[in-house]
């Protein structure tokens, strides 16, 4: 267990759990809780770790920025910065880091909790949350990797939508935008999220790494581009111990078992 202000962060084996902890403000992103989640994603980017799950405590999943810190602040412009700028750090970690994300998004998703919500490599909702932008309705303009990831998920104009709008989609809703992998009852989501996370964590890192790698280059690279560094990764992954594991297991007939 390693100790945070606003997050409570636990490690057991190749599974690490996060949890948003400042449920009595709606796990509202201040100074602290974004520099603490980019610390928190860089103890997870370590050989050892395969499963970040991220959820969040209470009946929020996270409400965006803490506007009341904002307003507090002496220079809110600078302030909120700070604060976009370590979410960003935490973001790129969770993307590039070899461990698959899961997000369990067991509440409102709101501002920068949306993007942050949806960015797992596997999302969960309860089929009680929603999502919504929220930006323009304060005055403010998205961060949070939303203006990057929501087009590539979503399309353009329901982007528009969501960004200019501020549309509440239910889970069912996202469900239907292609935003979750799946809905759960919300009494079934903590079981859900573990029963998930051990299934990933027991297949190889390797190859989940590689497809980490593969999606994030897809819509910068060319055609052939794209298949070459699909061919480097797939010899990597054959020479790897995931690799051999697996075809071993699969001649052998028997069920692999991935370090």
């Amino acid at each position: 267990m390693t100790d945070f202000e606003t997050l409570k962060f636990a490690q057991s084996g190749p599974i690490t759990s996060i949890v948003l902890d400042r449920p009595d403000a709606a796990n509202g992103m201040n100074d602290t809780l974004t520099r603490e989640l980019a610390a928190a994603a860089a103890l997870c980017d370590t050989d050892a770790t395969k499963v970040v799950t991220l959820t969040g405590a209470g009946k929020f999943f996270c409400a965006g920025g803490d506007l009341k810190a904002m307003s507090a602040a002496p220079d809110p412009g600078t302030f909120v910065k700070g604060i976009a700028d370590d979410l960003h750090r935490a973001m790129s970690t969770f993307a590039r880091m070899d461990a698959i994300l899961i997000t369990a998004v067991n509440g409102v998703a709101a501002g920068a909790g949306f993007p942050l919500g949806v960015s797992g490599d596997l999302v969960l909702a309860a089929e009680s949350a929603s999502f919504t932008m929220a930006y323009t309705k304060v005055g403010l303009s998205p961060d949070g990797s939303s203006s990057y990831l929501l087009p590539r998920l979503v399309g353009l104009r329901k982007t528009q939508e969501l960004m200019i709008t501020n549309r509440v989609l239910t889970a069912a809703e996202a469900s239907q935008w292609g935003l979750v992998t799946m809905v759960v009852s919300d009494a079934d989501l903590p079981a859900r999220l573990d029963e998930l996370a051990s299934r990933v964590a027991s297949g190889a890192r390797h190859s989940h790494a590689a497809v980490k790698k593969l999606l994030l280059t897809t819509y910068g690279a060319g055609y052939e581009e794209q298949m070459e560094y699909e061919a480097r990764l797939i010899k990597a992954s054959a020479s790897s111990a995931d690799g051999q594991e697996g075809i071993a297991a699969f001649v052998g007939k028997r069920k692999p078992q991935f370090p």
